[in-house]
């Protein structure tokens, strides 16, 4: 009888930590999409990426990221193509050189976006071609919302992708917005020589 008495009581206990165990499952918060969003992506700070959920069986960089990035799968075919097959301008290389030296830029590009598909990678083309110190640059890789988890396009107005924004002494020189007026490196030089120059949204 005592034994039977020990096993009714450890039945009993095994299915009250069951039920507890089935209870705290249940009370979990779900996650909201803004949550989910997050915590897709990677932790390493740069290059991270996420499922371009409108643009099936792919994926798009989100957050800050590089030309390494850039030259990986799946984005490395329009990259290399086009880094490849853009020929800046030699006159207007040799003109931007010495006016880059103390601009920094901030890019805001989307790697789903065929516009910034076309011209980040003549960008890289023409900074490549004028000798540009790349510690003077971020690139940030946006949602098709134009906008970032961490929120980097803050306060920057970025309505249209690709945006590059042209600073001197931390006050904004002017920005290239989508597509050029002329070609992307006369364009470039207009800004940073302070040149009368409006980008294709401007007012």
């Amino acid at each position: 009888m005592k034994h039977l008495f020990c096993i009714l009581l450890i039945v009993i206990t095994s299915a009250c930590n069951n039920s507890n165990k089935v209870e705290k499952e249940t009370v979990e918060p779900v996650e909201t999409a803004s949550e989910k969003k997050s915590s897709l992506v990677t932790t390493n700070g740069i290059n991270s990426r996420l499922p371009d959920t409108e643009n099936n069986e792919t994926v798009m960089m989100v957050g800050k990221a590089n030309r390494k990035g850039l030259e990986k799968e799946p984005f490395k075919a329009w990259f290399d193509e086009g880094y490849k097959t853009y020929e800046p301008n030699e006159a207007t290389i040799n003109e931007l050189k010495p006016l880059l030296k103390n601009v920094t830029i901030k890019a805001f590009m989307g790697t789903w976006c065929e516009d910034s598909q076309r011209e980040i990678p003549h960008f890289y083309a023409i900074m490549d071609a004028a000798n540009f110190n790349y510690d003077n640059l971020e690139l940030v890789t946006m949602t098709h919302e134009k906008d970032t988890p961490q929120g980097f396009e803050k306060d920057l107005n970025i309505e249209f992708v690709p945006t590059l924004i042209f600073y001197r002494d931390g006050e904004e020189l002017g920005r290239f917005v989508e597509y050029a007026q002329d070609s992307l490196e006369n364009d470039i030089l207009a800004i940073v020589s302070g040149k009368e120059y409006k980008h294709a949204y401007a007012e």
